[in-house]
């Protein structure tokens, strides 16, 4: 097995997991907060925030959908080494990751069932930079509004239409993350129309 794949895990695993997961479930009960997160060194291409969800996240029962250029055998043996899940199409996985581009179209993704609204995909888009920036954010976990950086908003916008049921997302650059869960509402940035 080559050095790679079997470094850039967590050194001391249940302590940074532990971290991460928090840093995790704030960003998630935050949306638009960006949070750092660190512990992952994983393979080109991927980004050590990245890295760190998925040590985080992911284990045996968790299928992983690689988009674009994460879908390499590098990425494939690092992750296969350090939790065990399974790399699956995307109609079939929990979390998906790759660049926003790439992770495209969002309809390949499961957004559960009315009796289940949970069983649906994460999607861990790639980003260039990740700032407080941009659309506007609204909904549970913000006091009155937010802004994030985000690579568009009417997706956004349709996929909060479909809650309960939609997808949810986790944006990651270098060592910063935050995310857009399928309950926040998502307005253009000031100054730009919204396309319908």
């Amino acid at each position: 097995m080559q050095a790679e794949t079997l470094s850039g895990g967590f050194k001391d695993p249940a302590t940074q997991a532990a971290q991460a997961f928090r840093k995790v479930m704030e960003a998630l009960a935050r949306p638009g907060m960006i949070q750092h997160v660190s512990g992952a060194v994983p393979p080109a291409p991927l980004s050590p925030a990245a890295g760190t969800v998925l040590l985080t996240l992911c284990d045996t029962d968790t299928p992983v959908h690689l988009a674009g250029t994460t879908d390499c055998a590098a990425l494939r043996d690092w992750l296969a080494f350090h939790t065990g899940a399974p790399i699956v199409a995307a109609k079939d996985c929990m979390f998906a990751v790759g660049t926003w581009e790439a992770l495209a179209p969002l309809s390949s993704y499961t957004i559960g069932t009315s009796q289940y609204p949970d069983r649906s995909a994460t999607l861990i888009v790639e980003c260039p930079n990740i700032v407080s920036t941009g659309a506007t954010l609204s909904g549970p976990g913000i006091k009155d509004q937010a802004t994030l950086s985000l690579p568009e908003t009417a997706a956004f916008q349709a996929n909060q239409a479909l809650f309960p049921l939609g997808l949810d997302f986790i944006f990651t650059s270098e060592d910063r993350l935050a995310a857009l869960p399928r309950s926040t509402k998502v307005s253009a940035p000031l100054g730009v129309a919204e396309v319908h």
